[in-house]
């Protein structure tokens, strides 16, 4: 998954970091609430974990803010903050879960498996199914009508974007974002370019799924049944 971490302990940050990428996420950090907010715009993320108590806007007035702006990326508030009013408060205002500091990290990690459950985001085993293709996310393998691939990394973190975003047009900077990372110095080419490399997988795999250009937009996974 592609988690948004928007915390002002950097100390905290990069343990936190260090936990959820050795279970395999992407991780992107922000330190203060204005910067976090115009992450959070992006629509880029799979959850986001925001500290309520942020320099410049709380982690609250972000939540507001984005609520309102048509994001509705999974959001689990990490903060001390833990009496029963500012849990009603922060749930009211667009968290769907709470936890409050200090915490284990093995039940931030069962929190954020909960939710990404429920937001339909995620499946633990890591088989995304979409058409006449499954995605083991684990071991980066594509399985079609007429064989089954291995993908490199960056392949399948484009795939896994399109698996779970259907029919629907995806736009270029998000998937620069789900892929390479909200701060990566890429080269706009390079994203034709692995498209290029995933529309020849999903043909030599037997797929009737094709990935359209949305010229001026980004692109959209379509169903192309006979």
């Amino acid at each position: 998954m592609n988690i948004l971490l928007i915390e002002d302990d950097q100390n905290l940050c990069e343990m936190v970091r260090f936990q959820l990428q050795h279970e395999k996420h992407h991780v992107d950090l922000c330190h203060d609430g204005r910067d976090g907010l115009d992450l959070l715009l992006q629509d880029a993320h799979d959850i986001v974990l925001l500290d309520r108590m942020l320099p410049v806007m709380n982690g609250l007035s972000v939540l507001k803010k984005a609520r309102a702006a048509g994001i509705k990326t999974p959001a689990i508030l990490v903060t001390a903050l833990g009496g029963l009013y500012d849990r009603i408060e922060g749930l009211d205002g667009g968290a769907d879960d709470y936890i409050t500091k200090p915490f284990e990290y093995k039940e931030l990690s069962a929190r954020i498996r909960s939710l990404a459950r429920r937001a339909g985001k995620w499946e633990e085993n890591g088989l995304l199914k979409y058409g006449d293709i499954s995605y083991d996310t684990s071991v980066r393998t594509l399985y079609g009508p007429g064989c089954e691939l291995q993908l490199s990394g960056k392949e399948g973190l484009l795939l896994e974007a399109f698996i779970r975003n259907p029919l629907k047009v995806i736009n270029r900077m998000v998937i620069f974002s789900r892929v390479w990372g909200v701060d990566a110095p890429v080269e706009e080419g390079n994203l034709d370019t692995y498209i290029h490399f995933l529309r020849k997988r999903l043909a030599f795999a037997g797929s009737r799924l094709n990935i359209k250009t949305v010229r001026g937009i980004g692109y959209i996974l379509e169903n192309i049944w006979g």
